[in-house]
């Protein structure tokens, strides 16, 4: 199951964890509805190798904005506590997996 990623808590999961990817989404955009499942089939496949966090942007306004983040759903890919890549829109699982595992 991905985590909870929030305002509060994302710069403890940076800090935890070598590499994150997190998942910008909220409950109304219809791509996100979409990516959604496949980033909660990556969190399960990589437990233990990788934190894998959604964080819903209506709930959580510093973090999108800190990140610059203008469009849903975006993945950001950190690793040891800094941002190296995104992906922005509907991206197909095989795709996201391609990107997370050149972290590992």
């Amino acid at each position: 199951m991905a985590l909870e990623i929030t305002d509060a808590n994302l710069k403890t999961v940076l800090a935890e964890n070598k590499v994150v990817v997190v998942d910008f989404w909220a409950e109304w955009c219809g791509p996100c509805k979409m990516v959604g499942p496949v980033v909660e089939e990556i969190a399960n496949d990589y437990k233990g190798k990788a934190a894998i966090g959604k964080c819903n942007v209506d709930d959580n306004t510093e973090t999108p904005s800190e990140f610059g983040i203008r469009n849903i759903p975006t993945l950001l890919f950190f690793k040891d506590g800094k941002l190296v890549d995104k992906m922005v829109g509907a991206n197909q699982k095989a795709a996201i997996v391609a990107k997370l595992e050149n972290l590992l």
